[in-house]
């Protein structure tokens, strides 16, 4: 018995502005958590003083404007390796949900037009598995609905077709049953 391989997604970025505005709201708010450190430690350093040696030279500074440099370039530095981390992972998580938002179009697409053979097969990891599941078991419902009634309608066919009466019904109730293969792929 062959083992049925996984399904691997081949693109990175399925539905690009989804998967870009989701990673910049990212970014945006990294910047601002950034903003509000460098903010709140100048904030809580105000009204102090530090001192340092330059060139042999005693210095009085306010703390502030003598961290400003240092805690600027610290947080330039955690911001940019932090943001290079949030875009890899944003992006792995948004895929996760971009993929299976757009397998989802596309399959829903297929039944609109009355392919009730579709089944959504998702990476065990990836989000909506349990949504996929189930709407899988609506369309197989559906399909076993629309045969259903198929069945009904040749039993039908062949009981009036054996009392040899009613030639006018089986002639509509194969019309009927072709209108069933045309609006759905059985």
């Amino acid at each position: 018995m062959a083992q049925e391989q996984p399904y691997k997604r081949r693109k990175v970025f399925i539905k690009p502005s989804y998967q870009f505005k989701f990673i910049l709201k990212f970014c945006l708010i990294l910047f601002a958590g950034g903003v509000i450190s460098t903010a709140s430690v100048l904030f809580f350093s105000r009204g102090t003083l530090t001192t340092s040696f330059v060139h042999g030279r005693l210095i009085v500074k306010t703390t502030a404007s003598a961290i400003l440099p240092t805690v600027l370039l610290t947080n330039a530095v955690t911001l940019v390796i932090v943001t290079i981390i949030a875009i890899v992972t944003v992006l792995y998580m948004s895929h996760k949900i971009a993929g299976p938002m757009f397998r989802f179009e596309k399959e829903m697409g297929r039944v609109k037009n009355g392919d009730l053979t579709v089944q959504i097969t998702l990476r065990k990891k990836d989000q909506f598995v349990a949504l996929s599941q189930s709407f899988n078991e609506m369309v197989a419902n559906l399909k076993e609905r629309a045969l259903a009634l198929e069945s009904e309608i040749l039993s039908a066919e062949k009981q009036i077709t054996e009392t040899s009466t009613g030639k006018d019904l089986v002639a509509e109730l194969e019309r009927i049953r072709l209108l069933i293969h045309k609006n759905f792929k059985l």
